[in-house]
This record gives C-alpha cells, structure tokens and sequence, in this order.
C-alpha cells in the first residue's frame, strides 16, 4: 500500500479515475464472456497438444505449491508427504473449472500463499477471512486493478516469499548427490524456466536416471520412472511446441 500511494504521489504510476465500481456492472460485467464456452473447439485433435500442455502446467504447479505452501506451514505428515492432497486437488480443480466457465483467470492455489503462511495462517479460517476480503475487494475494482499491475507493489511480496521456501533448502540431503542434484534442478530450475511446471519436470526427470547412476536403484519406484517418462514427453511433444 505504501509502494502504491508513493508511486501515484510521485507520478510513476497513474491513478484511478474512480476507486469505487459497482462489481459485475460496465466494464466489469462477466456476461460477454461468462459460460460461452467452445467445446467444439476444445474436442479437436490439433487442439489436444494444447489440452496437455495446460492439464500438466496446472497439475504441477498446483503440486509444487502445495509442497511448498504446507511445508512452510509445517503440516506434513512424518515422512513428508501431503495430508489430505486428495481433498486438496480436488479443490483447486473445482476452482479452476469454475474460473474458467466465468470467463476469469484460473481459480488455483498460489505460491503468494506462503505470505498468509509466515504471518500465521493455517487453518481453514485463514483462507475465509481472505475470501470476505475478496469480496469486499469487488466494488473496489479500479484501484485493485491498477495496484495489482504496478510492480513495485506486488514484486516485493514475491521477493519475500522466495526468500521464505528457500529455507526448506537446509532439509535436503546435500551429502547424498542423488537426492540433492535433482532438488538443485528443481531450485535452479523454476526461475531459470520461469515455470514451476518446468522446473518441477526437470527434477522428476533426473532423480531416478541419477539414483541408477550411483547405484540405488531401489530407491526408484514404478511412478517414478512413470512420472519422468510423461515429464520427457511433455518437453519433446508438448513444450517444445508452445513458445
């Protein structure tokens, strides 16, 4: 809020006309595009390469949020893994198709939710108390949307919540190279790739060749060499086609 009322003040950034609009009115009606749907279109075989690259991005990236969302929060169970991920998935997909039939943006689980997380957020009550502000949030929609689009306020939230996950870095494994190259792939790899899709895949795709490599084959299971079959023919068939 300080970022955006100093960068109106000194002329960086332009301010609203208006700060107050009745929501799902004018400009900010949702019936040009709300439930106008083309299944048509999606049902074409030239259009299942898009199909894919959309179901896998979202797939991981909900995944790799949801990792590192619960484990700042500290909710996972002993050996690491996701309580309740059905429940979890099943959600985030029930929002994604509903964003979608309104017309909006995916309805999906955000890294940005790491934030909640350090001020104290863990329960179900965090993300209710964030919806009621969404819903206030709709008859400001001038000034959201122009604040939402200056980066200097919405760049340092990002900072900070990079700077958070990286702390569960110190968890890995640094002295057995078959568990730390593939989470170096991972770290490295989202930015580099400007994906948490992308760099989710690399690391999938290394960590059972690495683990044959140096003699722990037992480690890899079925899914994983599953998981890194799909994840390199997502990179030859699916991302090498999508700029």
């Amino acid at each position: 809020a300080a970022a955006a009322a100093g960068g109106y003040a000194m002329g960086f950034a332009p301010a609203p006309d208006v700060l107050f609009a009745m929501p799902f009115t004018g400009e900010y009606s949702l019936a040009p595009i709300a439930l106008r749907l083309d299944i048509a279109g999606v049902l074409r075989l030239s259009f299942l390469p898009v199909l894919l690259t959309l179901v896998l991005m979202s797939f991981l990236d909900t995944l790799g949020t949801l990792v590192g969302v619960t484990e700042q929060a500290d909710l996972t169970d002993e050996d690491g893994s996701l309580p309740r991920v059905r429940e979890a998935m099943m959600s985030d997909a029930i929002g994604t198709v509903a964003g979608a039939a309104l017309g909006t943006s995916t309805v999906t689980s955000f890294i940005e939710s790491a934030a909640g997380v350090e001020q104290g957020g863990r329960t179900g009550l965090t993300a209710l108390v964030v919806a009621a502000l969404f819903l206030v949030a709709l008859f400001f929609n001038p000034l959201v949307a122009m604040v939402g689009h200056y980066p200097p306020v919405t760049a340092p939230a990002l900072i900070v919540v990079g700077a958070m996950m990286l702390r569960n870095a110190t968890k890995i494994d640094w002295g057995n190279h078959a568990e730390a190259l593939p989470a170096f792939l991972i770290i490295v790899g989202i930015p580099f790739t400007y994906s948490i899709a992308d760099g989710l895949a690399l690391g999938l795709i290394a960590y059972p060749i690495i683990k044959v490599a140096a003699g722990q084959r037992r480690d890899v299971r079925g899914l994983m060499v599953l998981l890194a079959l799909v994840m390199i023919a997502y990179f030859v068939f699916v991302r090498s086609q999508t700029p």
